[in-house]
């Protein structure tokens, strides 16, 4: 429930009345300030409660983004401002003391400041008239909200744009606030506001266009977000069963309805931000469901392909390797860097690289940004690409052109990162240390090596923890390529693969590059289940290496999104449960050892189904939870 309290004076003919309810709040007045608190405490405190100025004259898409967002404990706009039941006690004490006088002082000089420099939403919109100077005559909403600043509850106050919120003062200032809203189209602004600022080429020019205007259609229809993502997903995996069926007219079909599904896949977002529909479970579903829908696509390719007599597992499990470590490099470089601080030399901070300095020269000239985000592949690109080439190729093709690309798209943006990483003077947090440490996925086994070697470790050269683990996966992996798969020399790869992971995080993840160990350890993971079941080269055992690295990937994906959404890392006795990478790998390597007349496909598909189960449960008992975030990350484009 919601509702709307209305103080200051009442404006005869106002629609604010009429706007609050179309938004769902149950309106009540109240005089004066006094009439306020008591109204206040009377709201159960499960509800969302707001203070609005009578007076107010703005877009109603303003009031929406101010009063409706679900992600913020409290957010305003010049003279309405709201607070969820997380930050319902923090209103009625800011409410109180405001009302009191006590906090006149320390409110009204933050309010004065942020009339002066317009910021702290007191002067937002272009066309808002300047209609108050003193912070003796901001509404009642206005000094509540600088009250709780004050008092640290952060106010979230959303960008409006060319949106028009005011409290006018007189009829002539209010004649000229209704004329900056008139001249502006609220609806036309929503509808731009719904699509991403930053995305790829083919989802900017040849996705958004349209897809905005599917977004409202399914908003007036009473359809979630959640609802268009779980049509997306479907559409994929009907899309992936034409795949499957290795006839011409299943491929043309199959790519027609991946291209539709990435519609949907857009259109669940805009939807999102149209309607300020965000929940948990759509931040899970948005987080999972894209990995979901490629990698199902990349089997019903390879079925496919067997049905024509031509075996390309080994492709689509290389293919799905290739990007989920792709993924990988971005999230660890990202969390690495995301709150780091820079170094300073002689009391003075030392910012910015080469790289970034080379970045920035080319983001002014604008055919530039648009090359770089396509070279990068993301996921418009390279759906399209892959639709494309499934209805006109073979799925051979198509899997070699989606390594290609990719590759490519790694090498370049993993090459841009180290540079920028060696040459950056920077300090990492310890939030930052701890979010590579747990991307890392460290299983008992390296624990155990670790709390063994910390002492000398720690005395190591900077990048030498990361040539370890670089050396140690190149063991596993080499001894997987060319060593006898019958032999203890294959556990004897995966022992050492073992001792240099714990190696690897017995110190701090604080030097320029240890962001490439997490990385390093899911390459080393799958690319040794990869050439296992390649070299296995018996029925069955690329497709269960298959499943198998598509049930790893999603509890690392899952790591990711409750890190990103700052509920940190899974719990530990998960993580022990699954083995860690370095337990699964010598796990598997122990099994290919003993089993070789059963191609380890058996084995391979027992471990996938528990590693599913395990992990599956887990991510949804978390996710539905009420302490999951409502993690919507608007810069993946991926």
């Amino acid at each position: 429930m919601s509702t709307a309290i209305l103080t200051g004076t009442p404006v005869p003919g106002s629609p604010l009345e009429g706007d609050l309810r179309s938004l769902g709040f149950d309106v009540r007045t109240a005089p004066d300030a006094a009439a306020a608190v008591g109204l206040l405490a009377a709201v159960p405190p499960a509800d969302r409660v707001a203070l609005v100025d009578q007076r107010f004259v703005g877009h109603l898409h303003a009031l929406r983004l101010a009063l409706t967002d679900p992600r913020f404990p409290a957010a305003a706009v010049t003279g309405a401002l709201t607070a969820q039941p997380e930050a319902r006690a923090a209103l009625s004490v800011a409410l109180a003391t405001v009302t009191n006088g006590t906090a006149a002082n320390r409110t009204d000089a933050k309010a004065d400041a942020a009339v002066r420099t317009g910021g702290a939403g007191l002067a937002t919109g272009p066309g808002e008239p300047a209609t108050r100077t003193a912070s003796a005559e901001l509404p009642l909403a206005d000094r509540v909200g600088a009250a709780l600043d004050a008092d640290g509850t952060a106010v979230q106050h959303p960008e409006l744009g060319s949106l028009v919120a005011a409290v006018p003062d007189g009829p002539a200032a209010r004649e000229e606030a209704l004329a900056a809203v008139a001249a502006v189209d609220d609806e036309a602004v929503r509808l731009r506001s719904a699509v991403k600022a930053r995305d790829g080429f083919f989802t900017t020019f040849c996705i958004s266009p349209y897809s905005r205007y599917l977004a409202r259609w399914c908003a007036r229809r009473g359809l979630t977000p959640n609802q268009v993502t779980t049509a997306s997903l479907l559409t994929a995996l009907v899309a992936a069963g034409c795949a499957a069926t290795g006839t011409r007219g299943g491929y043309v079909a199959a790519g027609l309805l991946l291209l539709f599904s990435f519609v949907l896949d857009c259109t669940d977002g805009q939807l999102a931000r149209y309607s300020l529909q965000y929940s948990t479970m759509g931040a899970w579903l948005d987080a999972t469901f894209d990995r979901a829908k490629e990698y199902a696509y990349y089997a019903g390719l390879a079925l496919g392909a067997a049905r024509g007599g031509d075996d390309v597992w080994a492709l689509a499990l290389a293919a799905m390797v290739l990007q989920s470590v792709r993924h990988f490099v971005d999230f660890s470089f990202n969390e690495a860097n995301a709150d780091s601080t820079a170094a300073t030399v002689n009391g003075k901070a030392v910012v910015g690289t080469p790289t970034t300095a080379l970045s920035s020269r080319l983001d002014s000239v604008g055919w530039t940004v648009w090359v770089r985000r396509m070279i990068v592949l993301p996921i418009g690109e390279r759906w399209a690409m892959i639709a494309v080439l499934t209805a006109l190729t073979t799925p051979r093709i198509v899997f070699y052109a989606l390594l290609a690309g990719c590759a490519f798209a790694a090498c370049y943006t993993t090459a841009g990162r180290v540079l920028r990483s060696v040459t950056r003077k920077a300090v990492r947090t310890d939030r930052a240390a701890q979010a590579l440490a747990d991307l890392a996925d460290t299983g008992p086994l390296a624990e155990l090596v670790a709390r063994a070697v910390r002492r000398p470790v720690r005395a190591l050269p900077g990048v030498l923890p990361l040539l370890v683990a670089l050396a140690g996966g190149a063991a596993a992996v080499g001894v997987a390529a060319f060593g006898p798969l019958d032999s203890p020399l294959l556990i004897l790869g995966a022992l050492v693969y073992v001792l240099t992971s714990g190696i690897a995080v017995a110190h701090r993840m604080g030097g320029p590059l240890d962001w490439l160990v997490p990385p390093v350890f899911r390459a080393t993971e799958y690319g040794f289940l990869l050439v296992l079941a390649a070299r296995a080269d018996v029925p069955g055992a690329l497709p269960a290496a298959f499943g198998l690295v598509a049930a790893v990937a999603y509890h690392h994906y899952d790591t990711v999104y409750r890190i990103r959404g700052g509920a940190g890392a899974p719990p530990r006795g998960l993580v022990r449960a699954l083995g860690g990478h370095e337990g699964r790998t010598l796990l598997v390597a122990v099994l290919a050892a003993l089993t070789t007349e059963s191609g380890l496909a058996p084995e391979l598909t027992v471990i996938a189904v528990l590693v599913a189960v395990i992990a599956l449960a887990e991510s949804i008992r978390f996710w539905v939870s009420s302490g999951a975030p409502a993690v919507h990350d608007e810069g993946e484009t991926a």
